[in-house]
């Protein structure tokens, strides 16, 4: 009888389940089994030829692509640390009963809910040789810098950009993740002398470590999908500088029509951000 009452609870959460599942399986499972397939074909739409590790093989010895990959890790690295460090920071300090406390979290969190395409189409106007940036410095005597077309300094206005947008939403998780860290942890604290620096190192970092986790694994998937700013400001360029992966998938697929190569290059960036964030999910449960 048990057994019988089991089976039927089974049947019955599978039916329930089965909506969501049919959902995965036709709009990822399937998407990315076909991504595989394309990306060892020659990317044909009509009569694909199977073509092996060729596009593989052809992505390892591309100098393009190795610098495609070295921009990515800039691009990832330089925009990873300070949106979490600047929120981590901004939340601790937003934490504590300060003035105006709810009118800042807004304004920290209204760039999150800002389309990447309008800040981007901002930013470039913020940084034209003849923009408001230049301008500013130029009342400190500083030559007008041409940002955008600069192998030096167009990378760092798009990781910029990339902080600018991501430190509001990471602020806010921090601000629910320091809520659950109890007060009369740092009320004993305070009674044995610890300094602030003490408290922060020693209770609000253990207490908030699964957040931090949460943030920072959120934080690299977010990096590694961004496409919007470099397609607006940059186009990839100067010299290649700033042609991230994702940049590059859509740059192979839909203006040269390599989507043999386009499909391979976007298998690298799924095993990448799979590899990624399961090294970043292991830490986590360690913790």
């Amino acid at each position: 009888m048990t057994t019988k009452k089991g089976e039927s609870q089974t049947a019955i959460a599978w039916l329930f389940l089965a909506p969501a599942l049919v959902l995965l399986l036709l709009f990822v499972l399937w998407p990315m089994a076909y991504l595989v397939w394309l990306g060892c074909t020659d990317g044909s739409l009509r009569d694909p030829i199977w073509v092996g590790t060729a596009n593989y093989e052809r992505l390892a010895t591309s100098r393009q692509f190795l610098q495609v990959l070295l921009n990515t890790a800039v691009f990832t690295a330089g925009s990873v640390v300070p949106s979490v460090v600047l929120a981590l920071g901004a939340a601790v300090a937003l934490d504590r009963a300060l003035p105006l406390r709810g009118l800042l979290r807004t304004a920290y969190f209204l760039p999150t809910v800002v389309s990447l395409v309008a800040a981007g189409v901002a930013f470039r106007w913020l940084f034209h040789p003849e923009g408001w940036v230049n301008g500013a410095l130029g009342l400190f005597g500083v030559a007008p810098v041409a940002w955008l077309s600069s192998p030096t300094w167009a990378m760092p206005v798009l990781v910029l950009l990339s902080v600018w947008k991501q430190v509001g939403f990471n602020l806010v998780v921090f601000l629910a993740g320091l809520s659950a860290v109890p007060q009369n942890r740092y009320d004993a604290a305070q009674l044995d002398g610890a300094n602030g620096w003490e408290q922060f190192w020693h209770i609000t970092l253990p207490g908030i470590r699964p957040t931090l986790w949460f943030v920072t694994i959120t934080t690299v998937i977010f990096t590694f999908r961004s496409f919007e700013p470099v397609y607006v400001m940059t186009g990839g360029g100067p010299l290649g500088t700033t042609n991230i992966l994702v940049y590059y998938v859509w740059e192979q697929a839909f203006a040269l029509f390599n989507f043999g190569l386009s499909a391979a290059a976007a298998v690298v960036l799924l095993v990448g951000v799979l590899v990624v964030t399961a090294i970043q999910l292991r830490g986590a449960g360690e913790e």
